[in-house]
């Protein structure tokens, strides 16, 4: 098996820095080690003169399925400096613009950190689920905050209560994606506009988005911190810990015991 490190790959194309989650056997489940290393690619992007923006994908197939549930279960994060919060205050503060291109399945973490993106493109294919409750859990990434501002409450709370799996058309419509494209054209479109985006004045770039998110920073960082505790004492629960188990087993979970 490769270094997981490995599993998530940086390149420079001109101007544009891509962060790949490079995982396609195991649907770029994210283990910790995975975490830390985006989070190491967002900073040195961030400080790189040579970067104008980042774009962060996953596989032809699929973005990210989110956590690896057993690396969860073997792992878990112990506190707000643990490799999965790292990464999403990296994200939430990059000053440069992050661009997200979505093929495939975004699960969990892989929804939340679009909502931290500046532009989201995805093609057909492209599915989105937020588990959270399904697996004992509560959201994570300011999602509690983000997604009704974003959808609406009575929508926000119908994706996160239910779990329901969104399509693309649905997503389009919410405003979770900026457009969609075919699959055979996602890549070659989405670096047309990040190549059009790096040509701007980087410097009003950067200002222009960090007045667009100033309203709702000091909020989010707020709401992120207080997710995160939460989330990890549902972790320690047993309703969790029956999620978990049950994916591992491959049956279904029985909360049917807990009130």
């Amino acid at each position: 098996m490769a270094n997981e490190i490995e599993l998530v790959t940086t390149s420079l194309d001109r101007e544009v820095f891509k962060i790949g989650i490079q995982r396609p056997d195991k649907l770029n489940a994210l283990t910790l080690a995975m975490y830390d290393a985006m989070t190491a690619a967002i900073e040195s992007a961030e400080v790189d003169n040579q970067v104008r923006v980042i774009m962060i994908h996953g596989t032809e197939n699929c973005f990210t399925s989110g956590n690896d549930l057993s690396d969860f279960a073997e792992n878990p994060p112990a506190g707000e400096h643990s490799p999965v919060f790292r990464f999403l205050r990296a994200i939430s503060q990059a000053q440069k613009p992050v661009i997200a291109m979505v093929s495939g399945s975004a699960v969990g973490i892989g929804t939340t950190m679009l909502l931290h993106c500046d532009l989201v493109y995805a093609d057909e294919t492209a599915k989105f689920k937020l588990p959270f409750v399904n697996l004992g859990l509560c959201p994570e990434a300011a999602s509690s905050y983000l997604l009704p501002k974003l959808v609406g409450y009575l929508r926000a709370s119908e994706i996160l209560l239910l779990g329901e799996t969104l399509d693309v058309e649905t997503a389009l419509e919410l405003g979770l994606v900026n457009c969609t494209f075919p699959a055979a054209d996602l890549s070659g479109q989405v670096m047309q506009k990040a190549s059009q985006l790096a040509a701007q004045p980087p410097a009003s770039v950067r200002l222009t988005k960090s007045l667009l998110k100033e309203n709702q920073a000091r909020q989010v960082a707020e709401v992120m911190g207080k997710e995160g505790k939460l989330f990890l004492q549902q972790l320690a629960r047993p309703e969790a810990q029956e999620a978990i188990n049950a994916f591992a087993e491959k049956r279904k979970a029985d909360f049917s015991q807990f009130s």
